[in-house]
């Protein structure tokens, strides 16, 4: 049945496993299967799924299943069809799954799809034409489509809810950045720092700050590559929404520049902050415990929807105006297929100084983020840089093994600049690292366990 061609009055359960799949690659994360099943109701309107249909299907990601196949299956025993299920997925803003069941799905001018969560335009200045901007990822053909936008439809733009990316032309976003001036911000510029494969500039847009980064090429990465990166950091971004993760608002793709356009960051980076960077008071150690604590919650949320993010280092944790951290820069993130496989690849990235061993030599799994976040927590205690020429040892994470030599205690590292910490918390925090930093990847904690750790430090 799986080759048979996909129609409205099909029966879900007799759609293929691999479709099964691309659909779950969609609603798994987050948990979106849960939205789906108390939304499926009985011919008098009755909830089909209990709590304890819930339990039951959340268990089953315990032995790798899928609950949200698992869900469908379930479903489809009582005969609903392709016509219900997209029914259900726009009802729960499900776009692309039910685009990729009904391509037509998405054209309809019924009334319960709000045409803000249908289509989003934005006018281009330039050419005074409408552009459309609502990106369906397609997992299987790995590129980004959009859906066509109607010339009636007013421009919008900022604020832009959670299923609508905007597009920006590039014109766009250099003026809002001022010709993109490379002076900092300090400096009476619009450059806010660098992150991977770009520049990041601040700008505003409908009263709204937001940051700017402009991807540019490398020596070694064509445009082709480039473009792909985009691409890809558009998909992940789209798809993990979460309190500790950086939101992307928008992008432009229509220059050799292609751009990101995220939630503006207040405090900066925890690279920047730690160092007093512009004069900024030092972080106190309740607040540091905060940030860690939010660091690896973001983490954890990646690795249990099967990303490695790849480059964690306090350039890439930025800090709200309350300090709550936020993960940034998923351009060199890959998913896993499972977390009990590794990625090899033939072009290392990341900074060396927080690399897992197996990193350095291109095997990466999520236990290398958890020893890239062990020298996250080392930063955090100390204050330091996690290199320096000028230090000895220069690699922060070096200072490991003076304390396990017992040369020196890791209270003789505690940041001088830091108020209001106690030894305790701090022989804590570094038990944590320690754990993150041992050289064997299978001895190293998984995110969740570090998320607890560090959850119980907060809470004393």
């Amino acid at each position: 049945m799986s080759d048979c061609p996909i129609t409205p009055s099909m029966c879900v359960r007799c759609l293929g496993y691999g479709m099964m799949r691309q659909l779950a690659d969609f609603i798994d994360p987050q948990d979106g299967w849960k939205k789906l099943a108390a939304d499926i109701k009985d011919p008098s309107g009755a909830n089909i799924y209990s709590q304890l249909h819930i339990r039951r299907f959340e268990a089953l990601k315990q032995v790798g299943k899928s609950p949200t196949c698992e869900l469908l299956f379930d479903w489809g025993t009582q005969n609903c069809t392709v016509s219900d299920l997209v029914d259900l997925l726009i009802r729960n803003h499900f776009f692309a799954p039910a685009k990729l069941l009904l391509p037509d799905s998405m054209r309809t001018t019924d009334t319960t799809v709000p045409l803000s969560l249908q289509e989003t335009t934005c006018l281009n200045e330039k050419e005074n034409q409408v552009t459309p901007v609502l990106p369906l990822l397609v997992p299987d053909k790995g590129s980004l489509t959009s859906v066509s936008c109607s010339p009636s439809t007013k421009e919008s733009c900022l604020p832009l809810n959670d299923s609508v990316l905007q597009s920006f032309s590039f014109d766009k976003l250099k003026s809002l950045t001022n010709n993109f001036d490379d002076r900092t911000v300090s400096a009476g510029g619009n450059k806010i720092g660098e992150g991977g494969f770009g520049v990041v500039y601040k700008g505003c847009i409908n009263g709204r700050t937001v940051a700017v980064k402009k991807l540019t090429s490398v020596t070694d990465v064509s445009i082709e590559d480039l473009k792909k990166q985009f691409e890809q950091e558009i998909s992940i971004m789209a798809e993990c929404q979460h309190e500790n993760l950086v939101e992307l608002l928008g992008f432009s793709n229509d220059s050799d520049q292609p751009c990101l356009v995220y939630d503006y960051m207040p405090n900066g980076s925890l690279l920047d902050r730690l160092a007093c960077l512009d004069n900024t008071a030092p972080i106190p150690w309740k607040t540091r415990c905060k940030i860690a604590y939010g660091a690896s919650n973001g983490i954890c949320f990646l690795h249990e929807n099967n990303h490695i993010h790849r480059d964690v280092k306090s350039a890439n944790i930025l800090l709200t105006e309350n300090f709550v951290a936020k993960l940034s820069d998923f351009g060199l993130a890959r998913a896993s297929v499972r977390l009990t496989h590794t990625i090899l690849t033939d072009r290392i990235v990341g900074t060396a100084a927080y690399m897992a061993p197996e990193a350095l030599r291109g095997e990466i799994t999520p236990k290398s983020d958890i020893f890239s976040f062990g020298v996250v927590l080392l930063e955090i205690i100390t204050g330091l840089t996690p290199v320096d020429e000028n230090r000895d040892p220069q690699l922060l994470l070096s200072i490991k093994e003076e304390i396990e030599d017992e040369e020196k205690t890791i209270q003789d590292y505690v940041d001088e600049k830091m108020s209001s910490w106690n030894i305790a918390s701090i022989e804590q925090m570094y038990s944590v690292a320690c754990q993150c930093l041992h050289e064997k990847k299978n001895r190293r904690p998984d995110s969740k366990t570090v998320r607890q750790h560090l959850q119980d430090l907060l809470a004393e």
